[in-house]
């Protein structure tokens, strides 16, 4: 039988993958703080299911490179008033 933790991280890396998803987005998502979101999918993940754990990696990698124009687009929305 699965725990609830192990169940989470399943549902959250799938949730990730699904949704092209920062962690951000996720956590908003399950109501669960980032660090939880991120431990989930970063540690146990890898532990429990090493085959998503990889195609959460690739999602989160993308993000993590886009991160800086993310940014830069809230700035501006900021800015413009939107």
């Amino acid at each position: 039988m699965r725990s609830a933790v192990e169940s989470r991280e399943i549902i959250l890396g799938e949730y990730i993958i699904e949704n092209d998803a920062t962690v951000r987005d996720a956590a908003k998502q399950f109501k669960v703080s980032k660090s939880t979101v991120h431990k989930d999918v970063t540690e146990r993940l890898r532990r429990s299911n090493p085959g998503l754990w990889k195609q959460v990696r690739r999602v989160l990698e993308k993000n993590k490179s886009e991160r800086h124009i993310r940014g830069g687009l809230a700035t501006r929305r900021k800015y413009k008033g939107e």
